[in-house]
Parts: C-alpha cells; sequence; structure tokens
C-alpha cells in the first residue's frame, strides 16, 4: 500500500483489483461501553464528568437495556459516549479488540480543577506521560479506563452543572488508546482506510492524527495486547464519523473493497450505522453526524424523558416498567 499527499488519497489492492481510497473520517463518532449499574453511570458521567445525558433510550437490539448517551449540550460527533447498563451484567476484561482507555479532552489550564474534583469524590487518580502530554488516568465506577489531557483545539462545551463551569467543562474526546491483538493491521486500518496520519512513533505507541478538532487522535500500543472478553465496564465498540448520509455509502463501498465485511446500513434514529470488525479485533462503526438528538425531542429537553423509536411505542408501559428509574443529580455521598 502507498499513500500520497498526506493521506488525500491512498492506493491498494486487493482480489478485487486496484481500488483508491479518498474518504477521510474526522474522527470518532462515539464510543459505547457495557455497565451494570443504570444510577451509577448516570451519577458519573453526568454528575461527576458534568456531561450532559443527551439521550434516554434503549437498546433497540434488546428492549430490556438502557442505551444511554452522553456528551455536550447538543450531544455532538466526537463528545459522545453511551452506555448498555444492565443490572446483573457479567465483568468484562480489558485487552486486546477493544478501547483500552477513553480519552476526553479539556481547555487548557484545567487539569488542576479535575485533579481536585475527581479527588474529592474519593477517585484514585495516575499521572501518566504520553508523547509530551500530561494526563489524568482513573476509572469509572464499573472499571472502564478514562483518562483526560488539557488541549486548546476543540470548541469549549456551553453545558455546565455541579460548579463546572464552561471554561473547565469537558470539550469531548481526546481520542482513544486502542489496544489491538494484531497491532500492524489496526494500524494500517487507521491510517489507510480511515484516513488518519501518522504523526509520532516512540518505544511504545504509535499516534495518528485525524482533521477533526475533537476525537482525533488513536494511540496504538506497539505490542499486542492479550484478547479481552465483553461485559460491565469494558467497551463494546468505536464509531467513527462519517459526514453524512451519501459519503455513509461510499465508506461502506471502501470498508468492502479493503477486504473488510461491513454491516448493511442500519437506522440507528440519531444517526445511520454500519459495523466491521477490523484485523487486531476491535468492532469499529462508521456513524453519520445528522440527524443528531434532536431529531425526536426539543434540543433544550433532551435526555429528560424516555424515547422509544416508533415501533416500540405500543409496548411504552412494559419497557418502562422493566427498567431501573434514573434520573441526573448532583453527586454528594462519595466527596470526602
Amino acid at each position: 500500500m502507498t499513500n500520497a499527499g498526506k493521506n488525500e488519497w491512498t492506493i491498494f489492492q486487493n482480489s478485487k483489483g486496484v481500488y483508491k481510497m479518498t474518504l477521510q473520517t474526522a474522527g470518532i463518532h462515539h464510543i459505547t461501553a457495557f455497565a451494570s449499574d443504570p444510577q451509577g453511570i448516570v451519577d458519573f458521567y453526568a454528575g461527576i464528568l458534568g456531561l450532559r445525558m443527551v439521550k434516554k433510550t434503549i437498546n433497540f437490539d434488546a428492549p430490556e437495556v438502557y442505551h444511554l448517551y452522553f456528551g455536550n449540550e447538543g450531544g455532538s460527533p466526537g463528545t459522545i459516549i453511551t452506555f448498555f447498563p444492565s443490572a446483573g451484567s457479567r465483568k468484562g476484561r480489558i485487552g486486546g479488540g477493544q478501547v483500552g482507555v477513553t480519552t476526553f479532552v479539556v481547555p487548557q489550564g484545567s487539569l488542576g480543577f479535575w485533579q481536585n474534583r475527581l479527588e474529592s469524590f474519593g477517585i484514585t487518580l495516575t499521572k501518566a506521560s504520553r508523547f509530551s502530554e500530561q494526563f489524568l488516568q482513573f476509572t469509572d465506577n464499573e472499571g472502564l479506563s478514562l483518562e483526560i489531557v488539557e488541549r486548546e483545539a476543540g470548541v469549549n462545551s456551553t453545558w455546565s452543572f455541579d460548579g463546572i463551569t464552561t471554561d473547565k467543562a469537558i470539550k469531548g474526546f481526546g481520542g482513544a488508546v486502542l489496544f489491538s491483538t494484531n497491532p500492524s493491521k489496526t494500524m494500517d486500518a487507521v491510517e489507510h482506510l480511515l484516513g488518519f496520519n501518522k504523526i509520532e512513533e516512540d518505544a511504545t505507541y504509535a499516534r495518528f492524527q485525524s482533521n477533526g478538532e475533537v476525537g482525533n487522535f488513536a494511540d496504538i500500543p506497539l505490542a499486542a495486547v492479550e484478547r479481552g472478553s465483553d461485559g460491565a465496564g469494558a467497551v463494546h465498540h468505536i464509531a467513527w464519523r462519517a459526514k453524512d448520509f451519501e459519503q455513509h455509502l461510499e465508506w461502506r463501498s471502501a470498508v468492502e473493497a479493503y477486504g473488510y465485511h461491513p454491516t448493511p446500513v442500519i437506522d440507528r434514529q440519531y444517526f445511520n450505522a454500519l459495523y466491521f470488525r477490523e484485523a487486531g479485533g476491535i468492532l469499529f462503526e462508521i456513524a453519520t453526524d445528522p440527524p443528531g438528538f434532536a431529531n425526536d425531542e426539543p434540543a433544550e429537553s433532551l435526555g429528560e424523558k424516555l424515547m422509544l423509536p416508533e415501533w416500540y411505542e405500543p409496548h411504552r408501559a412494559q419497557i418502562e416498567a422493566n427498567l431501573y428509574p434514573i434520573k441526573v443529580r448532583v453527586v454528594e455521598a462519595n466527596r470526602k
């Protein structure tokens, strides 16, 4: 494979012939993880991290399970972390074939604020350095690995909660650390299929960057990671951005031409999706930026009501009866 013009295009050859790759994703659209405690997830991501719960719905494939979305004020692509929280879920194990660490980005000068805030809730922090950047690393209430980094790029969130002002609030994703069982294959897919540029490498990691302002970095350990297992505290998939529905179809053709086996396009109400598993074991999704989370409720009241697709509306009473009640609230009990 060769690339020219800093990934303006890539030419590769497979059994179907020569293919010219012209697409580039802007970066991460969303990251989805498993969890076991619905209210605990709301408390952590809305109550402690101060993200807005932009959508309260269900797993369309398992309506007895919530699907909760958290992000900036509008749930912009590149800011959205989502969860399938189901009481009694088995514990997952973070490893190869998963997002190993989810990175959030905050405004310059706010890392001290976040250290103080997280420690006030009794959260254990580790300070780490990677490619000359400083990270605060910690786990959520389910054991999911997270980190926070300061960067200038990306607009500030206008959502504020519990003393987290907009000059301190999480902007969205800084990126992700991808744990692969076959790093060379994963790096190949990130660079030559998704269109990221490789910008740095050290003895431990390779770093790739997209042209977006948030969700725009992928760090990949050079050493293979033993395969993880699905379950609470582990990521199910990472989704990459397609700018519109037309480009989404182009992405499907590109993924197939590259030798992977994408699913049909699936309507997820707030974006269209297609999925494929890259050769390092990670489940990748391509998701459209439109139509967004105000597709079925007003922007000013996002996340306040359980939203169901039309085919589940006749069963609303039964579905609501099977779900644990949850609410966004100020978290005080765990503070020191």
